[in-house]
């Protein structure tokens, strides 16, 4: 059996800026990084059988002849192209469930690609993995999403990544000394707020909008000024500073689309504001899914109090990205109590 895993990510500025509409007119960036949050992939042979068997957290099996028949999209894509003989059973497991804004979808990708390259012996890079999973969701499938999730996911780690008009990708650890990423780690706080939602179905929204309304362009422009503002509070290791950008991107981001926010989880934002937080968004295209804040630790338990009537996903940093690993982990980690049921 061959095993991979890839984890989800938290994003903390420029996202939007991952879209082809804005980064072949100017260059993007975003800042981000990986948590202990993962999607997990296994592949076997099938005993006298060319047929393909596949579970997913959706609570889905499928069973079929030829990939081509293949309910699953990104199964189907990946499947099609490299495994069309069969004869392979395919499970994947998540910690966390789609449509949450932690990228649980594209690294559900990553690690279906470096699993299944790992059953062919084939030998890929961090890079050729990355781009290879943004091939699959945007070129194959034509999904309205940006390059940010899976380049997060094949690299792992705290990173500031940058999108250039001829489609490059430069990915660039940032290092901070222990006590600093500590710190940042314990002062930030996951709150699920509902209402999981299809991403493209917002990101699709805000690409037309940016690709025809100059106001709304220089919108995302300010927010990858924003991006680079972050990364440098971050280098100063003033996470002050980090936190204020912070609400300054969602502030900025919110105007880009109806779909992006509404009147609950506005209110959830500000009664966090209200009760010690210095800043945060929404994770994702918008919409619904996990809110991060940031707050200091003798503000915390006040915080959560306010909040109490939001579910919190505890979390940490984690600096390696998709990865092969043992049958024993995909086992312990299917055999635990799912976490995704905590996120209905």
């Amino acid at each position: 059996m061959i095993v991979a895993k890839a984890p989800c990510r938290i994003s903390f500025a420029g996202g939007g800026s991952d879209l082809p509409s804005y980064y072949v007119r100017s260059p993007g960036a975003v800042l981000s990084t990986t948590i202990d949050k993962y999607t997990r992939v296994s592949i076997r042979a099938l005993a006298s059988s060319s047929d393909i068997s596949l579970a997913y957290p959706e609570e889905e099996r499928e069973r079929v002849a030829s990939a081509s028949s293949i309910r699953h999209p990104i199964f189907r894509a990946v499947c099609s192209e490299l495994l069309p003989q069969g004869g392979v059973e395919i499970v994947s497991t998540s910690d966390v469930p789609n449509g949450t804004g932690l990228a649980s979808s594209s690294s559900f990708t990553v690690a279906l690609l470096a699993a299944i390259r790992a059953y062919r012996s084939e030998t890929v890079s961090r890079e050729e993995l990355a781009a290879e999973a943004c091939h699959v969701e945007i070129t194959r499938l034509g999904n309205p999403i940006g390059k940010q999730d899976q380049y997060a996911a094949a690299f792992g780690g705290l990173n500031f990544i940058e999108f250039a008009s001829d489609h490059t990708v430069r990915v660039t650890p940032l290092a901070l000394p222990a006590s600093v990423a500590r710190t940042l780690e314990q002062s930030l706080l996951l709150f699920y707020v509902g209402n999981t939602r299809r991403s493209g179905d917002i990101l699709s929204d805000q690409e037309k909008a940016v690709a025809s309304d100059d106001a709304k362009f220089q919108t995302v422009t300010r927010m990858v000024g924003l991006a680079h503002q972050q990364r440098e509070a971050l280098l100063s290791h003033d996470l002050g500073a980090f936190a204020r950008v912070m609400d300054e991107g969602w502030r900025l981001k919110r105007s880009l689309s109806s779909k992006i926010t509404n009147a609950a989880i506005d209110g959830y934002y500000t009664r966090a504001l209200q009760h010690g937080a210095l800043g945060g968004k929404l994770l994702g295209a918008g919409g619904g899914g996990f809110l991060l804040v940031y707050c200091e630790l003798e503000h915390q338990e006040r915080l959560r109090r306010a909040l109490s009537d939001l579910p919190e996903m505890p979390f940490g940093f984690i600096s390696s990205g998709a990865q092969l690993v043992s049958a024993e982990d995909f086992e312990t980690a299917a055999g635990t109590k799912d976490a995704r049921r905590a996120y209905p």
